[in-house]
This record gives C-alpha cells, structure tokens and sequence, in this order.
C-alpha cells in the first residue's frame, strides 16, 4: 500500500467514527443501529447527506443544526477524529498485516464501551459478547497470517489470557460485589484474548496499568473531595486505557522489567 496506507486508514477511521456515534448514543438506549436515519435530537429533522461528513460538517454548520441552528455536541467530530487517530497509531503499530484488522476492530468497540460506561456506567453485552467470536475469528486470521507464515502458538497466548482476565476479574467481583461488574468481567476476558496473542509482556502490563490509572484516578476524586469511598466509578475507560498500553509498549515495558530485576 505504501503511501497510500494512512490515508486510507484515517479515512476509514473518520467513516467508523461517525457509525461509533450512533452506536454510542443507541445502543445504551436499546434502540437500533440501522433504522431509523441519524436525526436532530432537537427538531428532529433527518441530517442530510451533504451534513454528514465526519468532522468536516460539524466545521462547516459551525457546530450547529441547519434547520433549527441548535448546537451539536462537540463530542461527534471528537469521536470521529480519535477513532481515525487510533487507527492510524494501529497501523503504526502492526503495519499492512492480518493483525490490524483486529486490533482496529479492538480500538473502534474500546473508544464506544469507553464512552457508554462513562455516560450510563454500564458495558453493554449487546457490544461485548458478540464482539468474542468476531475478535477470535480475527485473531485466528492474523495467526494463519494467509500468504505469510503461520504461527499458532500466539492462538494459545490468546486463549490462556482470555481465560485468565475472565477468571481474575471474576473473583474480584465474587470477593467485592458492586465494586467489580459483569460488565467489567465480560470485558476482561475480550482484552485478556488480544493481549494474550500479543504475548505476557502485553498481558501482564496491560492488566497492571489498568489497576494503576484507575487507582490514580480514584485517589485524586478521594483528594480533591470530588468523590467518597462510596462513590460508583466506571473502571471500563481504565481498562482499555490499561489495554492500549498494553498493545502499544507492554512487550517492551515487561522486557525492560525483566532485564531490570535478573
């Protein structure tokens, strides 16, 4: 693909950026994806096509609706332009192979349930369990790597960190109910099969990171008296926050680890 490549990446990212947003603001309402057509949630008027264009629109209306001239949230371009961004670091990252379908599957479902716990505390199952066989499908894809080499041992690395993520996330939840949900379970399993194909180093420091940026987080609510120790925090964003670490620098980070200590 050569020079092509990132363009066409950012672009795709854009397109699935402006899908997220549906998916962001139905999915948590029980409403469907396909139908009906994007709408003004204050008049009501279908949004045209020409209105439409990731990012591009929102600059052009100035943020506002053509009909009714209510503002739109700056949050639509600002999905649309971080997925078309995640999708670029993705390429960098992995480069035109088998494996950056998967992990721009993994960043599109991250960047909604991230949002969606956010606004409603809440990891949809309608997102996360089918996202498990379209991920493994994927990843099996990207282990056969089709006109390459094929390596199953990372298939196994998969497996085992699926397995792992799941079984330790739900002890947290038996151990401390409310303070680890099924959501949060369901989810660990789906970060712990991308980590795990990626290897331990990925597994192990995106499942640290996770605890360490929500712990951070939750320590300055606690200092800066914005929460209690009562209060309800989404951990799914530091989950996949954690997770992304992982993918990005979790080889690197858990080999510098070792060479430290031995």
């Amino acid at each position: 693909m050569g020079a092509l490549a990132y363009p066409l990446v950012v672009v795709l990212g854009l397109l699935i950026g402006s899908f997220l947003n549906v998916v962001i603001w139905r999915v948590p309402r029980g409403e469907s994806i396909v139908a009906p057509p994007s709408a003004c949630p204050s008049c009501g008027h279908a949004i045209r096509r020409r209105d439409n264009v990731p990012v591009a629109s929102w600059l052009v209306l100035r943020g506002r609706c053509r009909d009714c001239a209510e503002p739109i949230a700056a949050r639509y371009p600002i999905v649309e332009a971080v997925t078309a961004v995640l999708f670029a670091a993705g390429l960098l990252r992995f480069g035109w192979t088998w494996a950056l379908p998967a992990f721009l599957y993994l960043a599109a479902v991250g960047l909604a349930l991230a949002l969606i716990d956010l606004d409603v505390h809440r990891l949809p199952s309608a997102i996360v369990v089918p996202s498990y066989p379209v991920l493994a499908v994927l990843l099996l894809f990207a282990s056969w790597n089709p006109g390459g080499q094929s390596s199953w041992e990372p298939l196994v690395g998969a497996a085992v960190g699926g397995a792992s993520m799941l079984a330790f996330y739900w002890v947290l939840a038996v151990v401390r109910p409310g303070g680890m949900g099924l959501g949060d379970v369901r989810l660990a399993g789906l970060l712990g099969l991308a980590l795990g194909w990626l290897g331990w180093g990925s597994l192990v420091v995106g499942a640290f990171a996770a605890f360490l940026l929500g712990g951070a987080y939750s320590l300055g609510l606690l200092a800066t008296r914005r929460a209690t120790r009562k209060s309800g925090i989404p951990f799914g964003p530091w989950m996949l926050l954690g997770a992304a670490i992982g993918v990005a620098v979790g080889e690197r980070v858990w080999q510098a680890y070792l060479s430290a200590i031995l």
